[in-house]
């Protein structure tokens, strides 16, 4: 086992849904969530990102002026992606290679946590190569019926222990769960 761990940080509905949270997640935000967002910043120093959540992220963040913001421009961002090559957005690193490769090396090496957010395909197929070692899942509590899911089955059954659980005022449970190995 290497020094890092790999963290997925997501936020997910009670059906399980990840995709698009900017149109269901906003009337539960709160300053408790940020404010527990504000730890697990803190403790990481790399975030990786498919291309798809990159490109949503590089369209918006790097205008804001807050401190997640801040983290998100000087933190080392690395992008699984076969077609971009190019970005203005500063402390950015495209991963062509195998990802898994590059993730067990990024683990050996010293540092902070190694944060994945949104990427549901890239924390798939992290999931299948067992390379993540805690899920720290926002469950909102709205239901949409449809629409991209974090754990589609590709993976197969993967048994998890709680290792930390915390209600916030406006309904949203902050599950932290660890891969039994």
């Amino acid at each position: 086992a290497g020094m890092r761990n790999v963290i997925a940080v997501e936020m997910v509905t009670l059906d399980g849904v990840m995709e698009a949270p900017e149109e269901w997640s906003a009337p539960y935000q709160s300053e408790e969530m940020t404010a527990a967002n504000r730890v697990g910043m803190q403790a990481s120093d790399a975030l990786v990102l498919g291309r798809v959540t990159f490109q949503i992220f590089e369209s918006f963040w790097p205008t804001q002026e807050n401190e997640i913001a801040d983290h998100l421009n000087r933190t080392q961002k690395f992008v699984v992606t076969s077609t971009l090559d190019k970005t203005e957005w500063q402390n950015t690193t495209f991963i062509r290679s195998p990802i898994a490769d590059e993730l067990r090396k990024m683990k050996d090496a010293p540092g902070r946590d190694i944060v994945v957010t949104g990427s549901a395909r890239l924390v798939q197929s992290l999931m299948r190569d067992d390379l993540v070692d805690e899920y720290r899942l926002s469950v909102f509590p709205v239901v949409i019926g449809g629409g991209k899911r974090l754990f589609n089955g590709s993976a197969g059954m993967k048994a998890m222990e709680l290792a930390d659980s915390k209600t916030f005022s406006s309904g949203v449970m902050a599950l932290t769960y660890r891969p039994k190995r």
